[in-house]
């Protein structure tokens, strides 16, 4: 199979593997081998948003990174809704279907709640997780709700996200600290995937989510004690300006009390880009917990 847009292959070496999903198909990316490890992304990013810490890991484990349906390169199926609840069962699928074992999960935005609604019920197959800037439960914070309220929720949030393409050409870049790093390379990676209005949809979707996805959220909530004894990492990127303060840290802190936490001063919401290094350490620190 074709990818739908070029890339640098400076950027993104990987070898792309296609994962039939219903009428559509997963995209998703499968480097090395050793312990398994699971990247999932948020919104509007894919797999190329872990492009550096799988460079540096890939001679030590097993890195897997989806992109979603809808988007990266993959591509949804009919009638697909682009809920938070529906990427949690195409990523649930992959796991399946690759039989991942004994899994290392890594979870930034979206990647949190889609990501924690699989741990919560399948803690047996889980080593170890490593979180950053994301959230597992209701959004309860002003910040978020008028997020949501503005990017997903009035007439011109789905204007902006639809006809400019605003998660991809304006969030990211401002949610990354080093602006050094928002290169041409860079914006054309995440703007590329949405050409068309229709295929923004999904970038909609999220950030309505927030507030639409409130009982699915509090579920997950409800099962988090499941992950009381679950060694976790945290990285957080003090400089987030999307709605994840130090008090969404600290309730991050009282789930997870098996935790260490890093605090990272100089990397925003988007803490793959301005910090893969800390990424890639704490891949090897929880690793190094669960042996």
């Amino acid at each position: 199979m074709e990818r739908p847009f070029p890339l640098d292959p400076e950027e993104y070496p990987f070898t792309d593997r296609w994962l039939p999903y219903r009428d559509g198909y997963i995209h998703y990316l499968d480097e090395g081998q050793g312990p398994a490890v699971l990247l999932l992304h948020g919104n509007p990013t894919w797999s190329y948003l872990y492009r550096n810490v799988i460079k540096e890991l890939r001679g030590e484990f097993r890195l897997i990174a989806p992109d979603y349906p809808g988007f990266g390169m993959s591509r949804a199926p009919g009638g697909y809704r682009f809920t938070p609840q529906e990427q949690s069962e195409a990523v649930q699928e992959l796991i399946r279907r690759l039989d991942l074992k004994d899994l290392l999960l890594v979870v930034q935005d979206w990647g949190g709640p889609i990501g924690l609604n699989y741990a919560v019920r399948n803690r047996k197959n889980l080593k170890g997780l490593v979180a950053m800037n994301t959230w597992a439960w209701p959004a309860d914070l002003l910040p978020m709700r008028l997020f949501s309220l503005s990017m997903g929720g009035w007439p011109v949030g789905y204007w902006l996200q639809t006809r400019r393409n605003f998660f991809a050409k304006v969030i990211v870049p401002h949610g990354i600290h080093h602006a050094d790093k928002v290169t041409d390379r860079l914006r054309n990676a995440y703007t590329a995937p949405f050409p068309t209005p229709e295929s923004r949809i999904p970038t909609w979707v999220f950030p309505r989510q927030i507030r639409k996805a409130r009982t699915w959220l509090a579920d997950i909530e409800s099962k988090l004690p499941s992950l009381s004894d679950l060694p976790a990492q945290i990285l957080w990127g003090t400089r987030d300006s999307a709605g994840f303060p130090l008090e969404q840290l600290a309730k991050w802190q009282r789930h997870l009390p098996e935790h260490e936490t890093e605090i990272l001063e100089d990397a925003s919401h988007y803490v793959q880009e301005d910090r893969p290094d800390r990424v890639a350490a704490a891949i090897r620190r929880i690793r190094s917990r669960t042996i």
